[in-house]
């Protein structure tokens, strides 16, 4: 039998430095009452993870302690099965992608994706923001066009109906999109062949996204970011480092206000794919920072 409190300082003592800067949570409503899962559910919100990435690390490291026999302390769960991800191969997964997608432009338009691809750039996104349905058209098809002869991956944002008409690479959603997909959509998009990437801000997204098998997993927002507002705070370099060792077996790409002297401590996690926006689009010779920055991926 396991002292809660004693347990949970234990965790608490070995893992505070990776997860400093976070002011504590409030500790939810537990679900269970095993001792390894109610110390592991103080012992996160103390840390500053947020309800429902609090119960995801509880449930894990029981299942850890349950699994081995002990609840490990020391030890930051990171194994796939104790987070009931799916077991390899897996029975849900969409159409793979390069393991290493390297440096990962986020860009505003068709325009800035064909000068982007034409820099060399191997991984584009076209995030084409509009209410016209026959603006989004036109603008993925331009984009698709765009990339055409460069060998540069394109991956369409949010508008997966038109990225497969028009042939793109892939499409990348955010959790809210994933969520509301209908089975049948799902269905849909799995058949047409398009790679699949999803936006992931804790374990509890994470989780979710891997029930489907995205062909990769991108986590943030690392770092604090102006371009969007973000619903979770900045994740940082310690928390990007053990959802990495968690989502090993896809490919990971770290996205969220980083910027050319931060690349190296983000590499170091052992992501194989940095998303940039304004580090390329506010640059003053966005081919020379592209250089720069692919220069950094190597």
């Amino acid at each position: 039998m396991h002292d809660t409190t004693t347990l949970a300082q234990a965790i608490l003592s070995h893992h505070a430095a990776t997860f400093a800067g976070f002011a504590p949570e409030p500790v939810p409503t537990p679900t269970l009452q095993d001792p390894v899962y109610l110390a592991a559910l103080q012992a996160c919100s103390q840390l500053g993870f947020i309800a429902h990435d609090a119960e995801c690390l509880a449930r894990a490291w029981q299942a850890r302690a349950l699994r081995t026999g002990s609840a490990q302390p020391e030890q930051w769960p990171d194994e796939p099965q104790d987070f009931g991800l799916q077991r390899l191969p897996r029975a849900q997964q969409f159409a793979a992608c390069p393991e290493h997608l390297g440096l990962y432009a986020v860009l505003p338009d068709a325009q800035w994706v064909g000068r982007m691809a034409r820099a060399g750039v191997p991984t584009v996104q076209l995030r084409f923001k509009s209410d016209d349905a026959h603006a989004i058209q036109t603008e993925v098809q331009a984009a698709v066009q765009a990339v055409q002869g460069t060998g540069a991956l394109l991956f369409i944002n949010d508008h997966w109906r038109d990225a497969i008409e028009a042939g793109a690479y892939g499409i990348h959603l955010g959790q809210e999109d994933l969520d509301a997909l209908t089975a049948e959509e799902l269905q849909t998009l799995h058949r047409s062949g398009l790679r699949l990437g999803v936006s992931t801000h804790g374990y509890a997204e994470m989780v979710r996204a891997d029930a489907v098998g995205p062909s990769y997993i991108a986590m943030g927002a690392v770092f604090p970011t102006t371009l969007k507002k973000m619903a979770t705070a900045p994740q940082g370099v310690g928390r990007l480092g053990v959802y990495a060792r968690l989502m090993r077996h896809y490919p990971q790409v770290a996205i969220g206000g980083i910027s050319a002297e931060q690349f190296p401590t983000v590499l170091a996690t052992g992501v194989g794919s940095v998303a940039v926006v304004r580090a390329l689009v506010n640059a003053p010779d966005p081919e020379a920072s592209a250089a720069e920055l692919m220069a950094l991926m190597r």
